[in-house]
C-alpha cells in the first residue's frame, strides 16, 4: 500500500493515526465484552476503519455525517464521549436512545451525526434533506452519507442519488465496497464491475479509492468537500475495502474464502499506516505505546462509568409520551369575521398558502406541484409567489422525498410532502412508519413533516387511485392522522398539522374537492387535532364516522325523518377523541360506526373494540359497522357503488334503530 503524505505535517499524521487506532482498540475490547456476555451484539468494522475515520476528519465538525453499523470511527472521530457510547451499547439511560435502540441506530445533533435504521438505504435520502437545507440557508456545507455495497441494491439508493443529482445537492455518497452483502458475494448482488460505473447514469462525478488507505480517503474526501461547498453537486465515492470479521459476530466467516482474508490482511488499514509512520520516522515505538496507553485508558474510564450506571428502569408515562415531541396545541381563532365561499380544494390551498406565509422555513415537495400546480391544482400559482426553492417539483420517488423531509426537519425546517394519490404512499411506507414515526422515541429528534394524502373512491379511478388506507397509519405510534370532512376543517387542520412539530398524515378526500362548498374564514386559523365534532345532534342512535362518511350519513338520514340520529365526525384518527365517543354512546345507547375503508382491519374496528371495553353498560344494542367490501376498489361505476358502503347504510340504520 502506497501512502502519499503530500504536505501533511507530522502532527496531522499522528492525529490521523490516533484517530484510526481508537475504533480498532475499542472493537478489540468490545469483542472481549461480547464473549463475556456484557454486550448483546456487535457489527465489526475491523479492516474498514480508514473509511470512517478519514471521511469524518475530512469534514468540518458542523457538517453532518450519516454512518452505518460498521462506522464506529465516525463517532470516535467526532469525540463522542465514550461513557455515553458504551452506555448506548449496553442499553443504559445515559446512552443516546434511553435503552430503546442498540449500537449505532441513533443520531445526535450535538455531534452532527444521524445514524441508520436497520432497513438499509433510507438514511441516503435524509442526507439529501440535510444537504437541501444547506442550499436553502446558503451555507457552504457538505453532507456525507455511507452505504454498503449490499445496501446499494435498495431502491432508496437509486432514489437518493437521482434526487441529489437533479437538485445539485452537496452530498458525498460513500459506498463501502467490501465485496459481500452479509454472506452474498458481489457477483450475486450486482452485474456491473464497480459502483463508479453508476455515476454517469445519474450525471454525477464518481471516484474510486483505496478504502484501506487513510491518507487517500482523507485527501480525496477533503478535496471533494471543499469543491462541493463552493459548487454544490453530489459525488459518488467507491471505497474498496474488506471486513475481516463476519456480518455480525454470530454469523461467522465460513462463507468467505480464506485466500481473501490472507490477501486483505496485508492491507490492514491500521497496521499499514503504522508501518508507514515508522518508516517516515513520524512515530517510534515509544510514541506508539504512549498513544495506545492513552486510548486504552480512555476506553477503560468510559467502560467503568457505563458499567457503574444502574440498569434502566421502566417509566410507563415516559415510554408513552416520548413517542411524540412535546407539543401542546393552542388553537388559533380567525382574527376577523370575514368569510368567503370556498370549495374543499380551495380551503386546503388557502391553508397551505397562509402557512407558507407564516413559516419561512416551510418547504412543499411533490410531483408536478410547481408550475403545473399539482394534478388537483391545489398548489397552482404557489411557485410564482414563493419560488421554486420552496415549492419543489420532485422526481417520482416517494421514499426519497419523505426521507428528504426528515432531513430538512433535522435542520429545523418544516415540510409538506404531497402524495399525488394516497395509494402511492406505499412507495414511501418505510420512511413513514420506521423513520418519521420512531425517530423521536429513539433519539429525541422530531419529524416536522406533513404527508398530504388525496384519498378515497367515488370518482371512477380504480384500484390504484382510490384506496382508503388510513388504517395503515393509525396502527403506527408516533404518527398523527387527521381526516377532515368539510372545507372549514380542511383549512384549519392543514394549518394545525403544519404547526405541529410531529409527523402528521393528512387525508383529503378527492370526491369532496370540488363537490363541497361552504363559508370559510379568510384569516389564518387552526382546528384542534384530536377533537371530534358533533355534526347533528340526536337521541335515537349515534353514527360515528369521518371524511365522506359524514356526508353519506347526512344524506341517508335526510331520507329517514322518523330517526333522530346524532352524527359524530371524528376529524382526527390518531389521536382520536375518546371523550366525545363516550359522550355520544352515553347519550343514545346505540352506535353505528361508518367508514369508507374496507371492513376488515378498518379503523372502525378499533372504535368498536374501545366502546365494547369502556362503554359496554351504556349500550342498548350491539355495536354495528358499515364499511366498504373486503375487495380492491373497482373501476366501473356500478361495481364501485356496490363496493362503497353508502347503499348499505340505510338498512343498517333501520336495523339498529329497531333493535
Amino acid at each position: 500500500m502506497k501512502f502519499d503524505r503530500k504536505n501533511h505535517t507530522d502532527e496531522t499524521l499522528i492525529a490521523l493515526y490516533e484517530a484510526i487506532l481508537r475504533p480498532r482498540l475499542i472493537e478489540e475490547k468490545m469483542l472481549i465484552l461480547l464473549r463475556q456476555g456484557k454486550i448483546s451484539k456487535w457489527f465489526s468494522g475491523i479492516g474498514q476503519e480508514a473509511i470512517s475515520v478519514g471521511s469524518t476528519l475530512a469534514l468540518k465538525t458542523k457538517e453532518y455525517v450519516l454512518p452505518m453499523h460498521r462506522n464506529l470511527g465516525v463517532f470516535t472521530s467526532r469525540d463522542v464521549p465514550y461513557e455515553r457510547l458504551f452506555a448506548q451499547f449496553q442499553g443504559k439511560r445515559s446512552g443516546f436512545t434511553n435503552g430503546r435502540d442498540r449500537s449505532f441506530h441513533f443520531g445526535t445533533k450535538e455531534y452532527h451525526i444521524v445514524g441508520m435504521i436497520s432497513h438499509l438505504g433510507p438514511q441516503l435520502a435524509i442526507a439529501d434533506g440535510i444537504a437541501l437545507s444547506s442550499l436553502l440557508n446558503k451555507e457552504e456545507k457538505a453532507t456525507l452519507v455511507f452505504s454498503g455495497d449490499g445496501g446499494a441494491s435498495e431502491g432508496d439508493f437509486h432514489e437518493a442519488l437521482n434526487v441529489a443529482a437533479v437538485w445539485n445537492l452537496p452530498v458525498i455518497f460513500v459506498i463501502e465496497n467490501n465485496g459481500y452483502g452479509l454472506s452474498t458475494p458481489s457477483d450475486e448482488q450486482f452485474k456491473f464491475k464497480n459502483f463508479i460505473d453508476k455515476g454517469p447514469g445519474y450525471g454525477i462525478e464518481a471516484v474510486k479509492i483505496d478504502g484501506n488507505n487513510i491518507l487517500e480517503v482523507y485527501d480525496t474526501i477533503s478535496t471533494i468537500a471543499s469543491d462541493i461547498r463552493k459548487r454544490p453537486k453530489p459525488v459518488l465515492v467507491e471505497a474498496m475495502t474488506f471486513r475481516m470479521r463476519g456480518h455480525e459476530e454470530a454469523s461467522g466467516t465460513k462463507y468467505v474464502p480464506q485466500k481473501l482474508f490472507d490477501q486483505w490482511a496485508k492491507k490492514d488499514p491500521v497496521e499499514s499506516f503504522q508501518k508507514f509512520l515508522f518508516k517516515e520516522k513520524v512515530i517510534d515505538k515509544s510514541i506508539d505505546t504512549a498513544i495506545r496507553d492513552l486510548i486504552k485508558a480512555d476506553i477503560e474510564n468510559g467502560l467503568e462509568k457505563a458499567f457503574a450506571e444502574d440498569p434502566i428502569e421502566v417509566n410507563l408515562d415516559k415510554e408513552l409520551t416520548d413517542m411524540y415531541f412535546p407539543y401542546e396545541q393552542k388553537v388559533i381563532k380567525p382574527k376577523r369575521k370575514r368569510k368567503a365561499k370556498k370549495r374543499f380544494v380551495d380551503a386546503i390551498s388557502d391553508g397551505l398558502k397562509q402557512s407558507l406565509e407564516k413559516y419561512d422555513n416551510l418547504v412543499i415537495m411533490g410531483q408536478d406541484i410547481a408550475e403545473y400546480g399539482g394534478v388537483f391544482k391545489i398548489t397552482e400559482g404557489f411557485v410564482d409567489q414563493f419560488g421554486k426553492e420552496r415549492i419543489r417539483n420532485t422526481p417520482l420517488c416517494e421514499s426519497a422525498i419523505i426521507g428528504a423531509g426528515l432531513g430538512l426537519s433535522i435542520k429545523d425546517y418544516k415540510s409538506v410532502v404531497e402524495m399525488q394519490f394516497a395509494d402511492f404512499v406505499t412507495c414511501g411506507f418505510n420512511q413513514i412508519v420506521n423513520n418519521l414515526a420512531k425517530i423521536h422515541y429513539r433519539w429525541g429528534q422530531n419529524a416536522d413533516v406533513v404527508i398530504r394524502m388525496p384519498t378515497g373512491a367515488g370518482v371512477g379511478a380504480g384500484p390504484f387511485h382510490s384506496q382508503s388506507n388510513e388504517a395503515w397509519f393509525t396502527h403506527t405510534p408516533g404518527l398523527k392522522v387527521v381526516y377532515p370532512s368539510n372545507p372549514y376543517d380542511a383549512k384549519g387542520l392543514i394549518n394545525a398539522a403544519i404547526e405541529d412539530p410531529n409527523p402528521v398524515i393528512y387525508f383529503e378526500h378527492k370526491f369532496l374537492y370540488r363537490s363541497l362548498t361552504e363559508e370559510v374564514p379568510n384569516d389564518y386559523y387552526t382546528v384542534d387535532i384530536g377533537k371530534a365534532q358533533v355534526i347533528d345532534e340526536g337521541g335515537d342512535l349515534s353514527i360515528i364516522t369521518y371524511g365522506l362518511g359524514v356526508h353519506w350519513a347526512k344524506e341517508v338520514l335526510s331520507e329517514m325523518p322518523e330517526i333522530n340520529a346524532e352524527i359524530l365526525d371524528l376529524r382526527s384518527l390518531l389521536p382520536w377523541d375518546k371523550e366525545a365517543v363516550r359522550d355520544t354512546v352515553k347519550k343514545t345507547g346505540k352506535v353505528l360506526v361508518l367508514h369508507e375503508d374496507c371492513m376488515t382491519g378498518g379503523f372502525g374496528g378499533e372504535i368498536s373494540a374501545w366502546i365494547s371495553e369502556h362503554c359496554f353498560t351504556m349500550l342498548d344494542a350491539p355495536i354495528m359497522r358499515v364499511a366498504s367490501l373486503d375487495t380492491a376498489v373497482p373501476f366501473a361505476a356500478n361495481l364501485e357503488n356496490n363496493f362503497l358502503p353508502k347503499d348499505r347504510l340505510k338498512e343498517k340504520i333501520k336495523s339498529l334503530h329497531h333493535f
